[in-house]
């Protein structure tokens, strides 16, 4: 087998300790593996002897070549010149990459581990054949652990693979499982670059049939999740093109009334519901994870808004997501105060890490905290956000841009301005008003609109949110413009008439609102 030939959708790597292992011999467990679909196997053993380790990957090397699939020795060289097989992986602790080519030769396959760009880089300029990017979670049959980098920290690593000039393939290792195989494979997807595939130690080596096990991990890394269903490069419309749109999205919710399933803080949650209502959807205000499976099953969206951030909430947030994820439906996150406090902070990543989001909303310091390089900016609090001295047109649609693409969804910054982009295209909105800023809980409910718009037409959640962002600040507009409002304290109501009242005209075909739409395209 040449390498360059070499499939790596998954890549057993064994164990040999009675904690995973058990009683089962290991070379029985490989073969099982293998008749299941594993690709590729890697011999892991740091506590027996050299004689002991050169006799089971003997007896290992004869399975593998009975299947066509490369067998690699973890880390010693010299084992697998002893048994001729196909190649070593190495650890950032083991043997120098240049030193076990010497060794090998051009013509074996040798895999390093890496965990940071830096790492990555090395391996890419030594000459590895492939790269095991991990620890993605936290795994059992490692205790040695140096960096826990989640699926952002792949998708860091695929977008400098992709952006390079080296050919080097990839698997991601560390608690990959059946839970998250294939939403591992599919959301580290970076630019045009995507994971090779999945390296498995106990999903496979502790399961009781390790054949099916196989089998089901096979499938899953070949398979689209089901949050994956309408998620698409949606079209680079003109602005002209959106408005027509605009309309159709609207009547849509008006028509399915989709559930808007808000966890939310308190101060929000009367306010979120009446929006909800007035834009026609059926919103519910519940912060219990447990309830998320049924709620997911009615066909509406979750909207995450991070206002209050407590350990037992983010639990209840991270099942909701999984819940919306496993029933393919739309998921609207708002980072509420993402850089406020260290807590924030580790709260957006884990919530970022966790699952798809298929919309994040939040204003400029948020949305900047959403993104890696900006993970450690210090934000005041949770309506601070920089002002159009602070970034430029080009720096603010940069970085919308950049974070849709590194999470494969729509990402809209509120601002005077608003910046929303689908990865490829950066569209601006000028509508909305001063009063939106002076009542609390005003930027919730966007994200709560969004969800109504995504809910209903999940076909192009792009044209969506930009309907709801539109809907939503024309209706701001028109509301401060009426003779009843003298202040933001009789803005709200005023604003909650205006929302049905542009939903209400266009199923009825008036579409003069619409007529102060002001958006166009930056980018």
């Amino acid at each position: 087998m040449r390498k360059q030939d070499v499939d790596y959708s998954l890549y057993l790597v064994t164990d040999s300790t009675a904690a995973i292992l058990g009683d089962k011999d290991i070379c029985h467990v490989v073969e099982a593996a293998l008749k299941g679909g594993v690709t590729c196997v890697q011999y892991r053993d740091k506590k027996s002897e050299t004689g002991a380790l050169i006799e089971t990957a003997r007896k290992l090397h004869a399975v593998t070549q009975k299947y066509h699939v490369p067998l690699l020795i973890n880390d010693r060289v010299d084992v697998a010149q002893a048994v001729e097989c196909e190649g070593v992986h190495i650890g950032q602790d083991d043997m120098a990459l240049a030193t076990a080519r010497k060794s090998l030769g051009p013509d074996a396959i040798i895999g390093v581990t890496v965990s940071t760009i830096e790492e990555l880089d090395t391996a890419c300029r030594g000459g590895a054949d492939y790269v095991g990017i991990g620890t993605v979670y936290a795994t059992p049959t490692k205790d040695d652990t140096k960096h826990i980098i989640g699926v952002e920290g792949v998708q860091r690593m695929l977008f400098y693979l992709s952006s390079s000039k080296f050919k080097v393939k990839s698997v991601c290792i560390g608690g990959i499982n059946a839970a998250n195989a294939s939403d591992v494979m599919w959301q580290s997807m970076a630019k045009e670059k995507s994971l090779d595939g999945i390296a498995v130690v106990s999903a496979i080596v502790a399961a009781a049939d390790p054949e099916a096990a196989a089998k089901s991990l096979r499938r899953l890394v070949k398979t689209p999740p089901a949050f994956a269903t309408h998620v698409h490069a949606e079209e680079q419309y003109r602005s002209a093109e959106i408005l027509e749109l605009v309309p159709e999205i609207i009547k849509a919710v008006h028509e399915k009334k989709p559930l808007s399933h808000n966890m939310t803080n308190l101060v929000v949650q009367n306010l979120a519901a009446n929006v909800a209502l007035n834009v026609g959807a059926s919103p519910i205000m519940a912060n219990y994870g447990e309830e998320a499976k049924d709620l997911a099953a009615l066909g509406g969206a979750l909207v995450v808004n991070m206002g209050t951030v407590t350990p037992e909430g983010l639990e209840n947030y991270l099942k909701a997501l999984k819940a919306y994820n496993e029933a393919g439906q739309p998921v609207v996150f708002d980072p509420v105060g993402a850089g406020a406090t260290d807590v924030r902070r580790s709260a957006t990543k884990r919530i970022l890490g966790a699952g798809y989001i298929d919309v994040i909303k939040g204003n400029q310091s948020e949305i900047v905290s959403c993104t890696p390089a900006g993970a450690k900016l210090q934000q005041r609090g949770v309506d601070s956000g920089p002002t159009s001295t602070d970034l430029d047109v080009a720096r603010l649609s940069g970085v919308v841009r950049d974070l849709a693409t590194l999470r494969k969804n729509i990402v809209v910054m509120t601002g005077t301005t608003d910046y929303v982009s689908n990865g490829k295209t950066v569209y601006a909105v000028g509508n909305g008003h001063e009063y939106l800023g002076m009542v609390t809980g005003t930027g919730c409910c966007l994200g709560t609109t969004v969800s109504a718009m995504v809910a209903a037409y999940p076909q192009d959640k792009l044209a969506a949110t930009l309907a709801g962002l539109l809907h939503y600040e024309i209706a701001a507009e028109l509301a401060a413009e009426r003779d009843d409002v003298r202040g933001p304290g009789t803005f709200v109501p005023a604003f909650l008439d205006e929302l049905y009242r542009i939903r209400l005209a266009t199923v009825q075909g008036d579409l003069a609102w619409l007529k102060r739409a002001n958006i166009w395209v930056v980018t």
